[in-house]
C-alpha cells in the first residue's frame, strides 16, 4: 500500500475525552473516530487492524470445524419473549419499532435465533454435533460508554452456538473451543490467561473467560503461584481459615461517637482492620418467597461479593435495606450495625473468615456505639455460613496448591456450556437413537473482536504509541522515503524494495508521502508498524539500509542481503 493513495491522519494532541491508553492511541493514529456516545467508525487504517483479528478469527474456527453462517442483527420481540429474555435483558437491549409498530430489538447476542434456525433445520441425533458461528455486528445500550471501543455501544463479535444430543458431546467441543480460543489469542500474539467464571446473564452449567493481561483491566483475576488455577475473583473461591481460636477478651460496649467505618473504628481502637466486622443490611426473600431481613457479614479489610451472595437461597434477586428497615429490624441509623439482639427476627450470614474469628469488633446496634470481645456461641448464635467475599492477594490457593495472586485483566473471550436452558425455553427437539424427541445441550462461544484490538493496545505500547504484535499490525514493514523528489535513484530503490517485499508476501507499506522525516518515523511509530526501513540518498551511496524494529532502542544499518534475511526473507 503507497501511503500517499492511503487516508492516514494522525493527531498530535492527546484527547481530552480519551481515559485509557487504547483510547487515547486509536484516536492519535486516526483509527476510529466517535461519531455518538459507545459508536465509532472505523477508519481504513483501523479497520486494516480489525480485519486482521477477524481473520485469524475465522481461520481457526474454520480450523476447528465450526460452520460459518450470517443470522439478522435485528430481531423480533416474539423470539426473546419464548426465552423470556425480552423482559429479563433488561436495558441494555435497544428495542426498536417498525411502521407497522411491531416490536424488535438489535440483537446483543443470538441464542435465540440460532435456536429458532437449528430447530426448523436440524431433526435428528445423526446431524449432531454442530457449531454454527457468526462473525457480526452486535449491539447493547450501555448505560455508560466509555473507553472507546473497549466498551462501546456498538460492536464486532464472533459468536458461536454448538448442539449436541448428550452432555458428553457438548463437553468434548467445550474443550475444542477451548483449545481454539487458546490458539487464536497466541496466534495474535496477546498475554492471556483462561479463567473460571461465572456464568451470568447467559447461564449454564460451565464458562471460561480469556483474559488478556493488562494493568488498566477492568476485571480482576485471581491465580495459583503454585499451580495452573485462574479464575475471576468474583467465582474464585475464598477457602475456610483454620479453627476458630478459644474468646479471650470479655464483650463489652465502646463507645464511637461518628466512627461508623470499620476503618474509623479500628484507627480509634487501635486495632487492625482484619479484627473488626462489616455488617450489610439486604432484603431476600424466606422459603415462602416472603421478604427476610438478612445481615451480611464479612471481615473489615474484605469486600463483599455480589456474586457469590446472589447464588444463595433467597437472595438471587436482593437488594440494600432501606434505613427504614433498619431501624424497623435492628433499631439503629447506618453505621452501627450488627448482629446482637435484633428488634426482629433476622436471617444472619458470616463469611468463612467471618464464622472463624474471635474477639471481634463489630456494631451495637446503637447509635455512637460498637461492641468489643464478641465472640461466636457465647455472645452470638452460631450463623449461616457461606462464601461470600472476594479473595485477596495472599490467600490460599482453592485447589490446595500455592497461594492466590491477583492480575489484572481484559475479557476478550468467553466460552459457556449451556446445557438445555435454550433448546428447553423455545421446545426445540431432535430425535434420539432410540426416536426420542429430545432436546439438544447447546453450548456458546463468544469473542469481541473489536474489543481485541483495543486490549492489545493496552497490553502493547510505550511513549511513541502503539506496538502491535506482528499477526496484528496495519502493515508488517512501512519502507520510508526520504526526500522522493529530489532525488530519482531514492524513490526507484525504494519502490523496488517495495515491490520485492510485496512480492515475498511481505504486508508492506510505502510512505512515499514526501514528509520531513522526523513526521514521517513519528507517523510510523504511532501506528505500531513494527519494522521500519528508511531508504535515502546517502544509504544508496553505500548500498545500505536504515533498519529499525519498532521495540529496538536504535536503528541499523543493514545491506540488502542482511535486510532481507532480518525480515524473514532468503
Amino acid at each position: 500500500m503507497r501511503l500517499s493513495q492511503f487516508h492516514l491522519r494522525t493527531e498530535k494532541e492527546t484527547p481530552a475525552e480519551a481515559e485509557i491508553a487504547s483510547h487515547r492511541l486509536m484516536l492519535k493514529a486516526g483509527m476510529i473516530r466517535k461519531l455518538a456516545a459507545g459508536l465509532y467508525t472505523w477508519s481504513p487504517l483501523g479497520l486494516r487492524v480489525l480485519r486482521k483479528v477477524e481473520r485469524v478469527v475465522r481461520e481457526e474456527m474454520d480450523r476447528a470445524g465450526a460452520i460459518e453462517m450470517a443470522m439478522p442483527s435485528v430481531q423480533p420481540k416474539e423470539l426473546w419473549e419464548e426465552t423470556g429474555r425480552w423482559a429479563k435483558f433488561g436495558p441494555q437491549l435497544l428495542k426498536i419499532r417498525d411502521r407497522k409498530e411491531q416490536e424488535y430489538c438489535f440483537t446483543p447476542t443470538a441464542e435465540e435465533a440460532v435456536t429458532d434456525f437449528f430447530r426448523q433445520e436440524f431433526s435428528s441425533y445423526k446431524q449432531l454435533p454442530v457449531n454454527l458461528y457468526q462473525i457480526t455486528t452486535k449491539f447493547r445500550d450501555e448505560i455508560r460508554p466509555r473507553f472507546g471501543v473497549m466498551r462501546a455501544r456498538e460492536f464486532l463479535m464472533k459468536d458461536a452456538y454448538s448442539f449436541h444430543i448428550d452432555e458428553d458431546s457438548l463437553q468434548a467441543e467445550y474443550r475444542n473451543m477451548y483449545a481454539t480460543y487458546t490458539r487464536i489469542f497466541t496466534r495474535l500474539g496477546l498475554k492471556f490467561r483462561a479463567v473460571a467464571a461465572d456464568t451470568g446473564a447467559i447461564g449454564g452449567s460451565a464458562s471460561h473467560e480469556f483474559q488478556v493481561l493488562a494493568e488498566s483491566g477492568e476485571d480482576a483475576l485471581a491465580y495459583s503461584d503454585g499451580s495452573d488455577y485462574a479464575a475471576n475473583v468474583e467465582l474464585a473461591e475464598a477457602i475456610a481459615p483454620g479453627p476458630r481460636p478459644a474468646p479471650a477478651e470479655a464483650l463489652r460496649e465502646v463507645a464511637t461517637p461518628v466512627q461508623k467505618t470499620c476503618e474509623e473504628v479500628a484507627a480509634l481502637l487501635g486495632i487492625p482492620l482484619a479484627r473488626t466486622v462489616k455488617s450489610v443490611a439486604l432484603i431476600g426473600a424466606d422459603a415462602d418467597g416472603a421478604p427476610q431481613f438478612i445481615l451480611a457479614l464479612v471481615r473489615g479489610d474484605h469486600v463483599l461479593n455480589e456474586i457469590k451472595l446472589a447464588k444463595l437461597p433467597g437472595l438471587a434477586e436482593y437488594r440494600l435495606a432501606s434505613e427504614a428497615e433498619i431501624l424497623e429490624h435492628l433499631g439503629s441509623e447506618p453505621g452501627f450495625l450488627g448482629p446482637r439482639q435484633p428488634r426482629r427476627p433476622i436471617r444472619v450470614i458470616a463469611d468463612r473468615t467471618v464464622a472463624a474469628m474471635a474477639d471481634f469488633v463489630v456494631g451495637a446496634n446503637k447509635s455512637g456505639f460498637h461492641l468489643a470481645g464478641v465472640n461466636w456461641g457465647r455472645d452470638l448464635p452460631e450463623p449461616e455460613v457461606a462464601d461470600i467475599r472476594n479473595v485477596v492477594e495472599g490467600d490460599p490457593s482453592p485447589d490446595g496448591r500455592g497461594v492466590l495472586r491477583i492480575a489484572r485483566g481484559i475479557e476478550v473471550g468467553h466460552v459457556f456450556a449451556l446445557g438445555r436452558k435454550y433448546s428447553e425455553a423455545m421446545h426445540c427437539r431432535v430425535l434420539d437413537a432410540a426416536g426420542k424427541a429430545v432436546p439438544p445441550m447447546m453450548g456458546c462461544y463468544g469473542i469481541g473482536v473489536s474489543r481485541i484490538v483495543a486490549a492489545a493496545i493496552e497490553q502493547n505500547h510505550d511513549a511513541a504509541g502503539i506496538v502491535w504484535p506482528e499477526p496484528m499490525a496495519p502493515w508488517r514493514v512501512a519502507v520510508c522515503v526520504i526526500n522522493p523528489k529530489a532525488d530519482p535513484a531514492v524513490t526507484a530503490a525504494a519502490e523496488a524494495l517495495y515491490a520485492e517485499l510485496t512480492a515475498a508476501g511481505i504486508d508492506t507499506a510505502l510512505d512515499d508521502r514526501g514528509l520531513r522525516p522526523g513526521a514521517m518515523f513519528a507517523d510510523i511509530e504511532l501506528i505500531g508498524i513494527p519494522h521500519r526501513v528508511v531508504v535515502s540518498a546517502r544509504g544508496l551511496e553505500t548500498g545500505q539500509f536504515e533498519y529499525r524494529a519498532r521495540t529496538a532502542a536504535e536503528a541499523e544499518t543493514l545491506d540488502k542481503a542482511a535486510l532481507l534475511r532480518r525480515l524473514g526473507i532468503g
